[in-house]
């Protein structure tokens, strides 16, 4: 069990921010906007129309009626249209020209009181046309409506926000849940769609029983748990189990993040939890899902803002709600968490979140069955054996099969096939493990010696030391971060790990660190990864484990410490003089694992110059060849995996 003070480093300290007098917000941003892009309109609009009513007044000039007969008797006017009391009169040049004739009097009767003939009219074209009253009258009253147009319009967009502002501001506290409907077939999920986790569908299989028929368990006096929290390793398939009990039970499915319920304005987690409980009570049976449940439910007591810690009101609301269930409500609350350690005891108690559901990496077994259900769209060729698969992929989750299966499938399509071969699945395999291939990160001639050698020294430590993993793969190829790997996979899946195991594993580990050393007098930054890796599990060993028989079998770390600047902290709960052994024990452990490396590849400096040369040859070794060159050195390889097909 975790101490109190250990229980309290958990804590996540969440700063509720105000909103100032001053600060408009969202919503007066966006009016302001709006605003400001109407006015802009308006401007531009203007602009617009002065520089086309300017561009058409200077196209037409305008002259006197007297003027125009002087025109008509020289010969010189080609036609004159006639609108109301206005002249267009076009000229045999090209020009064209405006006039105004006298209202209620005919332009023929006009031009002959200016002494023009009726020979000289016959030689010119007039057509008369006659405005529409609409055409009129818009023509009048554009300066006076378009100003009032545009103050309506402005109006409105102002009134348009504000509404929205309104209606965001009531509806702000409202639950953000996703419905899933049982009668969606397409997103229906149900437990033959879950690969594996046999024993956790078996304890939910009475939940789907209760929901299906609640009359049975209340009849005899049984009260269905309220709460079921599912706890695993991310990836583990929690968030689709639970979608699998509502889609066996045909019940409402309401998801939510944890994250969902927090906001900045205090109150309003807590009036989330209590809508989206009314939503579900509405909609019985159901099953609420709360998705990541740690991001709440974390142990009380040391928020910043005390008791108006948004995050423990809403923690305190979830609470009281499930509380509140009758019998036969028929609502059920799941949750998923990767973090059970940090959840506040009130959440586990009984009556609460009191079924808990345990989920595991998948063995060999249940990774087969997972690979067989991600691959049933997908064309495989005929040397696909996905026993193999499974067998090479241990400590992999749900997840992790599934972008397996999709990288696999990815690769076959970049190179234009169209089945997936078993040599995309073993690529994609490294590929997930350690990212894709850097093709273009070319190592020269001396880089890549160090880099053949390092590695071989990995793989002749874990070839000859009885307690290390198998070599499956050795490659000096770049991939992620790393210029080289060795694959080693065991030889069965095994729950837990002995001191030996650890020993060796820090002693392979090393390999690379003390191959560099003797060959070259000299080390890189290649064995950087190794030494961490190796120096923390050596530290886990004494103050996790009880592996040091100097401090004896005593935990003297947690699971985590708090953060402070965005690093974490370690909360010490042992003496100086304790954390100097500590130190002491973790130097001597690396100091015997160096000189066990250090002496198998002394001893084995042949086994290390083949396996070497082969790599800056070949640049990838696979386990076969590898086995080959150990046969061929007088060393027998560990014993194979009993699989039907060997890469």
């Amino acid at each position: 069990m975790n101490s109190p003070n250990q229980k309290s480093s958990e804590k996540t300290k969440i700063i509720i921010k105000k909103t100032n007098k001053g600060d408009k917000g969202p919503e007066g941003n966006s009016i302001v906007s709006y605003i400001v892009s109407v006015l802009i309109m308006f401007i531009v609009l203007s602009a617009l129309y002065s520089f086309v009513s300017g561009k058409t007044e200077k196209k037409a000039e305008n002259i006197p009626i007297s003027e125009l007969a002087a025109d008509i008797k020289s010969g010189v006017v080609k036609n004159i249209i006639v609108k109301g009391d206005v002249l267009l009169v076009e000229y045999t040049s090209g020009d064209e020209k405006t006039s105004k004739k006298e209202t209620d009097v005919a332009l023929s009767q006009t031009l002959v009181n200016y002494s023009v003939t009726k020979e000289q009219l016959a030689l010119i074209s007039i057509n008369i046309k006659e405005e529409s009253s609409l055409s009129y009258w818009l023509m009048n009253l554009a300066p006076i409506i378009f100003p009032i147009l545009f103050i309506f319009v402005f109006i409105w967009f102002i009134s348009r926000q504000v509404k929205g502002a309104g209606i965001q501001a009531l509806t702000f506290g409202q639950s953000k849940a996703r419905m899933i409907d049982p009668n969606d077939k397409n997103s229906r999920v149900t437990f033959k769609d879950v690969a594996g986790c046999k024993e956790a569908k078996e304890e939910l299989a009475e939940i789907v029983d209760f929901l299906r028929n609640p009359k049975k368990f209340l009849d005899i006096g049984a009260r269905i748990p309220k709460g079921i929290l599912l706890m695993g390793p991310p990836g583990s398939g929690k968030t689709l189990l639970a979608r699998a009990v509502s889609g066996e039970a045909g019940v409402a499915f309401f998801s939510i993040s944890g994250s969902e319920f927090v906001e900045m304005f205090v109150g309003v987690g807590a009036s989330r939890v209590r809508d989206l409980f009314l939503l579900a009570k509405k909609n019985a049976p159901a099953i609420i899902f709360v998705d990541e449940i740690d991001a709440v439910g974390r142990i009380r007591g040391a928020g910043l803002g005390g008791g108006n810690d948004e995050r423990e009101q809403t923690l305190n609301q979830i609470l009281v709600e499930m509380d509140g269930f009758e019998p036969n409500e028929k609502v059920i609350v799941m949750a998923a968490t990767n973090r059970p350690d940090v959840l506040d005891p009130a959440l586990l108690r009984p009556g609460r979140f009191d079924r808990r559901v345990t989920l595991d990496l998948p063995d060999r077994k249940d990774r087969e069955d997972i690979l067989i259900v991600h691959s049933k769209e997908k064309p495989f060729a005929e040397d696909v054996n996905l026993k193999v698969i499974a067998e090479r992929t241990p400590g992999f989750s749900g997840a992790d099969l599934y972008s397996l299966m999709n990288e696999g499938a990815i690769l076959a399509a970049r190179e234009n096939r169209t089945t997936v071969a078993q040599y995309d699945l073993i690529r994609s395999i490294e590929k997930v493990m350690l990212g894709p291939e850097r093709k273009s990160h070319i190592l020269s001639k001396k880089e890549k010696e160090i880099t053949a050698y390092h590695e071989a020294g990995h793989a002749v430590l874990a070839s000859l030391l009885p307690y290390a993993d198998p070599v499956h793969k050795i490659s000096i190829i770049a991939r992620g971060h790393a210029a080289g790997y060795v694959l080693k996979l065991p030889l069965e899946d095994s729950r837990m790990q002995s001191k030996k195991e650890f020993l060796d594993d820090i002693a392979v580990s090393l390999g690379g660190y003390v191959t560099e050393k003797l060959l070259f007098d000299d080390l890189t930054t290649g064995p950087s990864n190794d030494l961490q890796v190796s120096t923390a599990l050596a530290r886990d060993m004494v103050t996790k484990y009880g592996m040091s028989d100097v401090l004896g079998p005593v935990a003297l770390e947690g699971q985590g410490g708090k953060v402070l600047f965005g690093r974490g902290v370690e909360e010490k709960e042992f003496s100086q003089k304790v954390a100097a052994d500590i130190d002491s024990e973790v130097s001597r452990i690396m100091r015997e694992a160096h000189e066990k490396a250090k002496k198998v590849i002394t001893e084995n400096r042949s086994l290390l110059d083949a396996i070497a040369k082969r790599l800056i040859e070949k640049e990838t070794i696979e386990r076969m060849e590898f086995e080959t060159i150990l046969v061929a050195h007088g060393i027998t390889p560990k014993q194979k995996l009993d699989i039907e097909h060997q890469v």
